[in-house]
């Protein structure tokens, strides 16, 4: 490993990189940059989070992931919907939104009812696998949660991974009717996803307590749906031998368990994240 080859890259080409972290089994062995004093955008690092309250609460018998989506919708939502709507989203399960693979959905939600728009999107077959990478998937999960646990994801979130992990400085937002967002919109510091990271990668402990089951670790971190990356878990991508977490302008933290390896960094590049992702995989992980 040649941990200053990495951060030379980083400086020569003057990329927008805040800070980075290599964890080597499991102990913090390299560091650059801005680690810990400010909170960052993560982006869909958030899928993640919420991924970690499903764990809870499916452990807990909470939630089911075979069961439809609409089975934890309010009544006054399904009122509002039209029969053919009611009809398709009825036949679509939590787990195929948990893995991206509910075809023809737009990207991301829009207008003052995120709800109302993301119910309202025309699924042409709701019964065929595709992985199809949309924000209202998460969304969607994070409101049946939301109603299957009576009270605010958000508040859970802190209460029962944020607390447990030791971060206490965070931010994240909500759709305009008040739900967590969960697909995108919070902010963390680069050791804080470093610990997102390292409760993955010790099987849902962490300082030796434990937040996830490994049954959920071991799925959410294994491929559930093809794509061509490589593969999809729950709110999770498959990375060479490992996993990572992923948010869309460089906000990474990369998984190898059987290498004993975790690197994690947040960045803001727009167009060169995949250059950044060379040079680590170069000078970090020895390879390409």
């Amino acid at each position: 490993m040649d941990f200053e080859a990495f951060v030379s890259d980083i400086r020569r080409h003057s990329w927008t990189v805040y800070g980075a972290e290599v964890y080597e089994d499991g102990v913090l062995t390299h560091s650059f940059g801005d680690t810990d004093d400010n909170l960052y955008d993560i982006y869909s690092v958030t899928k993640t989070i919420l991924s970690f309250a499903v764990a809870i609460a499916t452990d807990e018998e909470k939630f089911d992931l075979n069961r439809s989506i609409l089975y934890y919708l309010p009544n006054e939502r399904l009122e509002g919907m039209s029969d053919e709507q009611k009809e398709v989203f009825g036949r679509i399960s939590i787990y195929r939104f948990l893995t991206m693979s509910v075809g023809d959905l737009p990207f991301r939600p829009e207008g003052d009812s995120y709800l109302d728009f993301a119910l309202n999107c025309k699924i042409s077959a709701p019964d065929e696998k595709i992985f199809n990478y949309s924000n209202i998937s998460a969304y969607l999960v994070g409101v049946a949660l939301t109603e299957a646990l009576g009270r605010d994801l958000g508040a859970f979130i802190e209460e029962r991974i944020f607390a447990p992990l030791g971060i206490d400085r965070y931010e994240y937002s909500r759709c305009p009717e008040g739900y967590f967002y969960g697909a995108s919109g919070a902010k963390l510091t680069v050791n804080e996803l470093s610990r997102l990271g390292l409760l993955l990668y010790n099987r849902g402990v962490y300082e030796g307590k434990r937040i996830l089951s490994e049954r959920y670790v071991d799925e959410a971190t294994s491929v559930q749906q093809m794509n061509r990356e490589g593969g999809y878990g729950y709110f999770i991508w498959k990375y060479q031998d490992g996993f990572s977490i992923n948010g869309k302008w460089g906000q990474k933290c990369y998984v190898l368990p059987d290498r004993k390896i975790m690197v994690s960094f947040l960045a803001h590049l727009e167009e060169d994240s995949q250059l950044l992702r060379e040079s680590m995989e170069r000078h970090i992980l020895g390879i390409g």
